[in-house]
C-alpha cells in the first residue's frame, strides 16, 4: 500500500527562499533601525513636552513615542541574540538556554502589549483630531481641560490594553528538550494551530488579540481617517477659494490645521498598513491548517521590520509637516548662530514697510558665531511674530 504525504496548499518555495535570504540580514538591519528610532523618538519626546507644545494631540504623540522606544529597546537584545549572534534557522543549548528563552517569552508579551497600546493611541489621535476640528473652541481653560482628557485617555488605553493581553500572556509556555549528550534546550509549546488539537484558551486568546489589538483599531482608523480626509478635502476647497479671492494672508493663518491633519493622517495610515495585514494573517493561522508555519512564520521578519520602520519614522513626518515642531526643534538642538554666515559677516536686514498690511521682514539674531548655518527670518504682521522655516 502506498502512502502519500499531503502537501500544504499554502507552502511556497519562493516565499521560503526569500524568507531564508532576508533572515540573514534582518538582525543587522533591525538593530540599525532601532538605534536610529530610539534616538529620534527621544528627540520627539523632548520637543513635544516643551511648554508651548503641550496640546492634547502632542500629549498622545508623546506617549506614542514612549511606547515606540519601549518596543525598539526590547527588540535590540532579541535581534542581537536570535539573529546576529546565532543563526535564526537552528537551535542550540546556548541559543535556547532557559534564561534566553525566558527573556524571549517576556519580550513577546511585552512587545505585543506595547504594539497594542500604540495602535489604540493612533485611534485616539484620529478621534481627538476629528472632535477638535468640529468643536474648535479656544481658550486656556478649554485647552487645559482637553489636555487632562487626553492624559486620562492614555491611562485608559494602557490599562485596557494590558487586560486585553492577559489571555495572550497565559498561552505562551516553554517546553524542556533533553538530548542523549546531556544537553538541554527550551522551545515554545506547539499550539497546533488550524487543527483539532488547538486548545480552546489558545484559540480565544489569539482571536481576542487579532480582533481587539489589530483589526478593530484598524477599522476605527479607517473610519475616522476617512472623516478626517473629508474634512481636509473641504479645507482644501476653502483654501482654493480664498487664494483665488486674494485672501492670501487669511490662508497663511489657517494653513497649519490642514497640515496637522495631513500629518496625523499619515501617522495613522502607517499603522493601518502595518497592523491590519498582521491581524488578518493571525485569524487565518487560527483556522487554516499549516498556514502559520508556511505563511505567517516566513512573513514574520518582514512584518517586524515594517513595524520598526513605523516606530522610527515619526520624527521625519513631524519635521516635514509641522512648522511648530521644526521651530521648537531648531531652538532646542541647533547650535548654529541664527544670523551670521561662516565668514562671520552680518547679513543685511531686508525690510518692506507698507502701510496697508504693516509687513516687515527682519533677521532675528541671538549671538554671533563663525560657524553659522541657519538664518531664521521672522515675519511680523500687525506686531505678531511668526517664524518661517
Amino acid at each position: 500500500m502506498n502512502y502519500t504525504v499531503p502537501v500544504s496548499p499554502y507552502r511556497s518555495e519562493t516565499l521560503q527562499t526569500i524568507s531564508v535570504w532576508y533572515g540573514k540580514w534582518h538582525g543587522y538591519i533591525s538593530l540599525v533601525i532601532c538605534v536610529i528610532g530610539i534616538i529620534l523618538n527621544l528627540i520627539n519626546i523632548v520637543v513635544l513636552t516643551r511648554k508651548k507644545m503641550q496640546t492634547p494631540i502632542n500629549c498622545i504623540l508623546t506617549w506614542l513615542a514612549v511606547f515606540d522606544i519601549a518596543t525598539m529597546a526590547s527588540y535590540v537584545p532579541f535581534a542581537y541574540h536570535f539573529y546576529c549572534r546565532y543563526s535564526t534557522f537552528f537551535i542550540s543549548s546556548d541559543k535556547n538556554s532557559k534564561s534566553w528563552m525566558t527573556f524571549l517569552l517576556v519580550y513577546l508579551n511585552f512587545s505585543a502589549t506595547t504594539h497594542t497600546i500604540a495602535i489604540w493611541l493612533a485611534v485616539a489621535l484620529a478621534i481627538l483630531r476629528h472632535r477638535h476640528l468640529h468643536s474648535p473652541a479656544k481658550g486656556s481653560l478649554t485647552r487645559m481641560r482637553r489636555l487632562i482628557r487626553a492624559r486620562v485617555v492614555v491611562c485608559i488605553i494602557v490599562c485596557v490594553s494590558i487586560l486585553i493581553m492577559i489571555p495572550n500572556y497565559v498561552i505562551h509556555k516553554l517546553e524542556k528538550l533533553e538530548y542523549r549528550n546531556n544537553t538541554t534546550m527550551y522551545v515554545f509549546e506547539d499550539w497546533n494551530l488550524g487543527t483539532q488539537h488547538t486548545k480552546p484558551i489558545t484559540t480565544i486568546a489569539l482571536i481576542m488579540y487579532s480582533v481587539l489589538a489589530k483589526i478593530l483599531p484598524s477599522l476605527l482608523i479607517m473610519l475616522y481617517g476617512g472623516l478626517l480626509l473629508r474634512t481636509l478635502s473641504k479645507s482644501m476647497k476653502v483654501k482654493r477659494r480664498l487664494s483665488e479671492g486674494g485672501a492670501s494672508l487669511s490662508y497663511q493663518r489657517n494653513r497649519n490645521p490642514s497640515r496637522t491633519t495631513t500629518m496625523l493622517l499619515t501617522v495613522i495610515v502607517l499603522f493601518l498598513v502595518t497592523e491590519l495585514p498582521q491581524g488578518i494573517l493571525i485569524l487565518c493561522s487560527i483556522f487554516l491548517d499549516k498556514f502559520f508555519e508556511h505563511i505567517y512564520i516566513p512573513l514574520g521578519d518582514v512584518m517586524d521590520i515594517l513595524a520598526l520602520i513605523n516606530n522610527a519614522i515619526n520624527f521625519v513626518l513631524y519635521c516635514t509637516m509641522s512648522h511648530e515642531f521644526r521651530r521648537t526643534f531648531v531652538k532646542l538642538f541647533c547650535s548654529c548662530s541664527v544670523f551670521g554666515l561662516s565668514t562671520g559677516q552680518f547679513l543685511p536686514s531686508p525690510s518692506k514697510n507698507n502701510n496697508s498690511n504693516d509687513l516687515s521682514i527682519s533677521i532675528k539674531s541671538v549671538n554671533q558665531k563663525p560657524n553659522s548655518c541657519l538664518t531664521l527670518y521672522t515675519k511680523t504682521i500687525n506686531g505678531k511674530g511668526d517664524s518661517i522655516l
